[in-house]
């Protein structure tokens, strides 16, 4: 019943033999040996490291105290590292069942158990193999193995913990019912919430935030109408608390994120309760602000209906390339990625990301380190996730043409499906999507919204090593101008994409745009089949032309008239970086609240030049812009009053760190000097200042008097022009950072100091960095051309529903990647794209 396969097996087997029986053999290691409780994962289909599985070569190996699985490459590392002797070994042989077989019929299973909680890693013709599956002990460092059952001659902890393995169900789908929508509650306030009749009508675009001028992140109050920014947000995007603000003056309770309303709900949060919660009479809450969220339902349901009219159908055809015998391609970077329902959205981005030489150096370059290095738990380590996805796509081991034997007989049996496996990346996209409401749902995404919160996770976690994100890294100087008296203001802000509005009056076939609209009225009004769509042509200049207009600043303050005032705004390029990515604004809202899809094609050119584009900055004859803030304005209770200004500090996250053993007057402290944006930006204050003699002293606040404010009739100027607020450079510099890398900071993300902490942290080096950025005129090629190599597409009529797929250009040739398949492409449909990848030219 033991065997040894190990380099030391003789003297292995000798001490077995000495052995009375298994329990013997087995006592030394009881107490690193845990039965699997509720709540604990059980990785018993993948490894941690690599795409490796029961059904691979070497089979899988499960540790049975951290229940983590590993491929035969990495199971020697993991017993180094831990010291864990004892392993399962798990293997699934899987065979086609022999000629004649009956169909459907039952597969052959040793020992009458099969461990794999999941389907045959097959993608076709599932019904023509058989398999069965083995399993064993391994211990570990002389690979004594135990064919298991063993069940008399095995300590009964061993054979619990066993048989609790072999019948874990998979650790993605416990997940998924444990998933954050699966616990939301219904909110107390839903049923007897009171809407205020006051009129109020959202429009299904161009919110912003009612107190700033925030337009991501926005909070619908579901009392009052009032839309309000949110807090800073864990993925990049953020605010500045008004929403939370506002509950707390009106304790109205319910508020709803604006992008999430679909016809199937919406997110919403209830600021009583502190959690994301249930509105079961959402459709009517929304209702009495103008969101009809049956309307949206019915013509979703026509949009679906409508799938099978032309030119919707055409989409789908053309930019899969259906009807061509697309050839596939097999080898390293060539690995499909399957699809996890809905989950082509990750697929396409990150298949174009690891087609980067930035992104596979960083990760596949660096595999050894980043494994070597990885934390008990690499399933929870976004370094080694990415380095594993990266050696999955690149490595070629996962993407290896049928056997020569193998394609004669399937093309004997006229069923030449010639496919690839693919990897399945369940295990990223539980990692990356983690505590996200959107991408931990099964929901489709938006490809460009994943894209920034990949490109985020990317930077926080390149802390002392190579960024690879930073080659999507540009700046934008953004001229603001007053209407009135001609001044301006040049601000800059970090950007890593560029979004191009598409003017559809500048349509190419306008004439025949307007003979189908009046054809398709006209079939409506006498109830007759609409005519067949007409897409509307549109010149990739006219895109470029509407991205460069000026455009109207919303609510615009005037620091020179000091008063509100019409003011238009431009965006040019201070700085280019080595990739653009250009993303097509296809995607809108009608006066319904329908969310839809331009129909548009576009003559994306394979080579684009941005020099017209380069910024400029303040030139002769201008004038600046007053460096002045608005006036404050004092609530009407307070108004003439001299008040000593009190801390107004988030108990709630003074309590949170607290509890993590920190002393509460420190917490206090960590709380106010960031501003009471949360307990994550305390703790990087507190591990910044823990050492100081005073860490711990009670919080001593300067106190000073109403009439010290700047007077809004006696406006004062700043000591340096275009300087951030004084206040904001003082939370940062009190965390210990430098006054000159804060105002860097502070002016490289618009005065935002979430960001302005976030930039600081991803940038350690900015000095010499500055120096650079202020010659940048002078420093950048003269040359600012690129060359297109991939573009991601969509069909469908929502960012909420369709399919992705992406192509992208190597080796001189173009290939589709769509989900598990790659192919070379016969026709790459560059006018339909949705983001389009361009690598810059080297200059001359």
């Amino acid at each position: 019943v033991v065997t040894s396969l190990g380099p030391r097996g003789m003297s292995g087997l000798r001490n077995v033999k000495m052995a009375t029986d298994l329990g013997e053999l087995l006592v030394p290691y009881m107490p690193t040996i845990r039965v699997p409780r509720t709540g604990d994962r059980v990785f018993k289909s993948e490894c941690a490291f690599s795409y490796d599985s029961p059904e691979s070569e070497g089979g899988l190996y499960v540790c049975l105290n951290s229940f983590l699985g590993f491929g035969r490459e990495h199971v020697e590392r993991h017993y180094r590292k831990t010291g864990q002797s004892v392993y399962m070994h798990l293997k699934r042989h899987v065979k086609e069942k022999a000629t004649g077989a009956a169909g459907g019929a039952i597969p052959r299973r040793r020992n009458g158990k099969v461990f794999l909680d999941l389907e045959l890693n097959r993608d076709f013709n599932g019904g023509d193999y058989e398999y069965e599956d083995e399993a064993k002990l391994v211990i570990f460092p002389d690979h004594f193995e135990i064919p298991l059952p063993n069940i008399e001659e095995l300590p009964a902890l061993v054979t619990i913990a066993c048989d609790a393995i072999l019948n874990a169900p998979s650790p993605y789908k416990k997940q998924e019912s444990d998933s954050w929508e699966e616990e939301i509650q219904v909110s107390k306030h839903a049923r007897s919430l009171t809407q205020q009749e006051n009129g109020v009508r959202i429009p299904p675009s161009g919110w912003k935030c009612a107190k700033c001028e925030m337009r991501e992140n926005l909070w619908l109050n579901l009392t009052d109408g009032s839309v309000l920014c949110g807090k800073w947000f864990f993925d990049g995007s953020g605010g500045n608390g008004h929403a939370l603000e506002h509950y707390k003056k009106t304790n109205f309770p319910l508020a709803v994120k604006l992008d999430t309303v679909t016809p199937d709900g919406a997110d919403v949060y209830s600021f009583d309760e502190e959690e994301a919660v249930l509105d079961p009479h959402i459709s009517e809450h929304l209702l009495h602000f103008g969101i009809d969220m049956l309307q949206m339902q019915r013509t979703e349901n026509g949009h679906h209906t409508d799938n099978h009219v032309q030119p919707r159908v055409s989409d789908w055809e053309v930019i899969q390339e259906a009807g061509l015998k697309l050839k596939p391609v097999y080898g390293s970077g060539y690995t499909g990625i399957k699809n996890l329902a809905n989950s082509c959205y990750l697929s396409t981005t990150m298949q174009v990301l690891f087609s980067i030489p930035e992104f596979q150096r960083a990760y596949v370059g660096n595999l050894q380190r980043i494994f070597d290095y990885s934390p008990l738990d690499p399933t929870q380590d976004f370094n080694t996730q990415m380095a594993k996805l990266g050696h999955g796509l690149l490595s070629g081991q996962y993407s290896k043409p049928p056997m020569k034997s193998e394609l004669i007989e399937q093309v004997m049996k006229e069923d030449y499906k010639q496919q690839q496996r693919g990897i399945s990346p369940k295990m990223f996209k539980a990692l990356v999507s983690k505590g996200h409401p959107e991408f931990s749902s099964n929901r489709q995404q938006d490809a460009h919204e994943f894209l920034l919160h990949l490109i985020n996770l990317v930077e926080r976690n390149s802390s002392g090593s190579e960024n690879p994100s930073d080659v999507f890294r540009f700046l934008v100087e953004e001229r603001v101008q007053c209407c009135q008296t001609q001044k301006v203001r040049y601000t800059q802000r970090v950007d890593y994409l560029m979004q191009l509005p598409v003017p559809l009056e500048a349509a190419s076939n306008r004439e025949e745009l307007i003979a189908y609209e009046s054809k398709r009225k006209e079939a409506e009004e006498n109830m007759r089949p609409p005519p067949e769509p007409v897409r509307a042509r549109i010149p990739f200049t006219a895109c470029l032309q509407a991205f460069t207009e000026p455009e109207n600043v919303p609510d615009f303050w005037s620091s020179a008239l000091q008063a509100k005032s019409a003011g238009v705004k431009t965006s040019r390029f201070a700085s280019f970086p080595e990739y653009m990515v250009v993303q097509i604004k296809k995607f809108t809202f009608g006066v319904d609240w329908v969310p839809k899809k331009l129909d548009v094609s576009i003559d994306v050119p394979d080579f684009l030049d941005l020099n017209r584009l380069r910024a400029t900055g303040l030139q002769a004859g201008e004038e600046e812009l007053p460096d002045l803030t608005p006036p404050i304005v004092i609530p009407e209770d307070t108004r003439g009053e001299n008040l000593l200004t009190t801390p107004e500090i988030d108990e709630s996250s003074v309590m949170q760190l607290a509890e993590m053993g920190f002393p509460l007057e420190a917490c206090r402290k960590a709380v106010y000097y960031t501003g009471n944006m949360g307990a994550e930006m305390a703790f990087n204050w507190i591990i910044a200042h823990m050492e100081e003699p005073d860490f711990a002293e009670p919080l001593a606040v300067p106190t000073y008097m109403e009439p010290d404010l700047p007077s809004p009739s006696l406006p004062t100027t700043s000591a340096l022009d275009n300087q951030p607020p004084e206040e904001s450079i003082s939370i940062l510099t009190s965390m210990g950072f430098p006054r000159h890398h804060t105002i860097q900071a502070l002016k490289a993300t618009n005065n935002n100091l979430e960001r302005a902490l976030d930039w600081i942290f991803t940038h350690p080096d900015c000095e010499e960095e500055s120096e650079a950025m202020s010659d940048t005129a002078d420093t950048e090629p003269n040359d600012n051309s690129y060359e297109l190599f991939a573009f991601i597409s969509h069909m469908g009529a929502s960012t909420m529903s369709g399919h992705y797929v992406c192509h992208i250009k190597k080796e001189g040739r173009w290939l589709i990647y769509n989900d598990h398949k790659v192919c070379l492409s016969e026709r790459p449909p560059k006018d339909l794209g949705y983001m389009y990848f361009y690598r810059r030219l080297s200059s001359c």
